[in-house]
């Protein structure tokens, strides 16, 4: 049994959904909703990947590249941004972010 394009794309559509549903399942924790936006590049960048795999084209791969500089740099700046509010506050809890406000 050969895999489909169908079936990349079935799978990148899941594991957008589960992105989009802990994000909206939980607002309150902040490396939750870190790790749902870093699901939701992955499968679009497994899209992208199978795309450029079934059309014979190697941009789509090359483009995932960047897009997987940009999700780092995006980790490394959230991650820096939830330990300065856990040392401020003493919590991770996104309602509690108003409390930073001047």
């Amino acid at each position: 049994m050969t895999l489909s394009l169908a079936h990349f794309l079935t799978l990148g559509a899941i594991l957008f959904a589960i992105a989009v549903v802990g994000i909206f399942m939980n607002r309150k924790n902040l490396i939750v909703i870190l790790m749902s936006i870093e699901l939701m590049l992955l499968a679009v960048n497994m899209n992208f990947v199978a795309f450029s795999h079934y059309l014979g084209d190697a941009s789509g791969q090359i483009f995932v590249f960047f897009i997987l500089t940009v999700a780092a740099a995006e980790s490394a700046i959230g991650l820096a941004i939830l330990v300065v509010l856990f040392r401020n506050l003493d919590t991770i809890n996104v309602e509690e972010l108003d409390r930073l406000k001047g």
